[in-house]
């Protein structure tokens, strides 16, 4: 006889030859054997028995009433959601497209050190600022990109300046990050940056064979990691502590089987975390592809084994986190959101960050700015010289790329158990594909994240004591 239990909407994926995993829209999840899910979905487990209780616990399944349950989900799928409600807070600005650096994958068509043809004017440096002050969010992040930005440093202090003048009404909590690879900055720079609270975040690809044949500067003459190095130093030494930088680095196919080479050299420099991240397909990375990329199955391989490494460290006593699989556990196991653009439903383009190019050209998102660097404007908003705020942000193009970046509804995601852990992401679909949809089964973007939830979640299931110790301190 059937017992008597509704099912409520639910995912599920074979996750390996005895189980199935089980998930729910706002990301709960449970491991079935073969015929436990067999039964479960059948209607003939038992409502008493401890497996349905805990089915019943993360609101797959209940024997309650129905309506009452789907209000407390909605009130978790409210908590995952709840980064939408501050609309845009992420506003990289270009103050200049001049950079010293060749790096051999670089995103964007750089300008030499001397060309100044790409360099942010003060009037739409001001109608920049006036614009991102009327995003609704109470939290404002300006971060400085470029080129380098510390070429322009000039044009740095402006809108910095100006937007503290603007707060001064507005009230909002305002932040700044400047995106340099450090070898420019000068003692007056640092102290300013220092004074005016704003971080400093790099580029490390490794040691130093590695990140100069990722990362050479234009003068061939000088030694990038050394210099880089040496500015490293001078930064914490004038800040007064080693937060004060963050890094990141590029995956090339000379990064490949190298990333216990580079988390040395991260520890080495006294960096607490790493963020191990594969080529995005856009500028010399897509143009000179055959030089630089690599299959992804190849960076997955790497990165599983980079974690593995990461987390014997932690074993050993070295406080050590991977950034990445930091974020999506934080999906997983907690009911709280994250704020990583890059993987957020509907996608984060526009609505969570957004980039001003030097000209005062709006893109929803720093690929968008690459793509129009070889005569593609497709996620141009408008430009700040011309377009009013509402125009930009509540156009029709804007609603067309979002309503076609919820992957809660997009075909090859609305069904995959990893989705409530997942994002959109419209710019690379286009990039690659050729659509802001995009094509799951082909999909490096997609092959690659579904593979590492599942590396996570293996770790997670094996329930040990120390593993799951290192996760919870990663999301702490």
């Amino acid at each position: 006889m059937k017992q008597e239990y509704t099912l409520l909407p639910f995912r599920f994926d074979r996750f390996n030859e005895e189980e199935y995993l089980v998930t729910n829209d706002v990301g709960e999840y449970i491991f079935l054997s073969n015929n436990d899910f067999e039964k479960f979905i059948s209607n003939e487990l038992d409502p008493k028995s401890d497996i349905f209780m805990d089915i019943a616990s993360k609101q797959i399944a209940t024997t309650d009433k129905v309506e009452d349950v789907v209000k407390m989900l909605a009130t978790k799928f409210r908590t995952k959601k709840s980064i939408l409600r501050d609309f845009t807070s992420l506003h990289m600005v270009v103050p200049t497209l001049r950079c010293n650096s060749s790096c051999i994958y670089c995103q964007v068509k750089r300008h030499e050190s001397s060309d100044h043809s790409s360099d942010m004017t003060k009037k739409t440096a001001k109608n920049i600022i006036k614009c991102i002050f009327e995003s609704p969010s109470p939290f404002i992040k300006i971060e400085f990109q470029g080129g380098d930005p510390s070429t322009d440093f000039e044009m740095v202090k402006y809108i910095i300046e100006e937007a503290e003048w603007q707060n001064l009404l507005k009230k909002r909590c305002l932040s700044f990050v400047i995106c340099t690879n450090l070898t420019l900055l000068t003692p007056e720079m640092i102290k300013y940056l220092k004074k005016h609270k704003c971080d400093i975040s790099t580029s490390l690809d490794g040691p130093k064979d590695l990140h100069d044949t990722n990362r050479p500067l234009q003068n061939k003459l000088l030694d990038h990691h050394q210099i880089f190095e040496k500015k490293l130093a001078m930064v914490r030494e004038i800040w007064g502590n080693h937060d004060c930088v963050g890094a990141l680095m590029t995956t090339s196919k000379f990064s490949l089987g190298r990333y216990k080479d580079i988390i040395d050299e991260y520890i080495r420099l006294g960096f607490n975390n790493i963020f191990l991240r594969s080529l995005n397909p856009y500028g010399f990375a897509k143009e000179y592809k055959e030089k630089v990329s690599y299959p992804i199955e190849e960076f997955i391989e790497n990165f599983k084994e980079g974690l593995d490494y990461i987390i014997e460290l932690n074993k050993k006593g070295v406080f050590f986190v991977e950034g990445f699989a930091a974020l999506l556990l934080k999906r997983i196991m907690t009911p709280f959101a994250t704020g990583f653009v890059d993987l957020q439903s509907p996608a984060g383009v526009g609505i969570a960050g957004v980039i001003y190019d030097y000209d005062g050209s709006v893109y929803v998102a720093d690929e968008g700015r690459m793509l129009a660097r070889f005569k593609n404007f497709y996620f141009r908003l408008g430009n700040v010289n011309e377009n009013t705020f509402l125009e930009m942000f509540d156009g029709t193009h804007l609603h067309e790329i979002i309503a076609n970046s919820c992957n809660e509804c997009l075909p090859g995601c609305a069904e995959c158990a990893f989705q409530p852990y997942c994002g959109a992401d419209p710019v690379r679909n286009y990039s690659v594909q050729g659509d802001i949809i995009g094509h799951r089964p082909t999909n490096e973007m997609c092959i690659k994240t579904k593979a590492i939830i599942h590396y996570l979640l293996e770790k997670i299931h094996e329930s040990d004591p120390e593993t799951l110790k290192i996760f919870w301190s990663w999301i702490k």
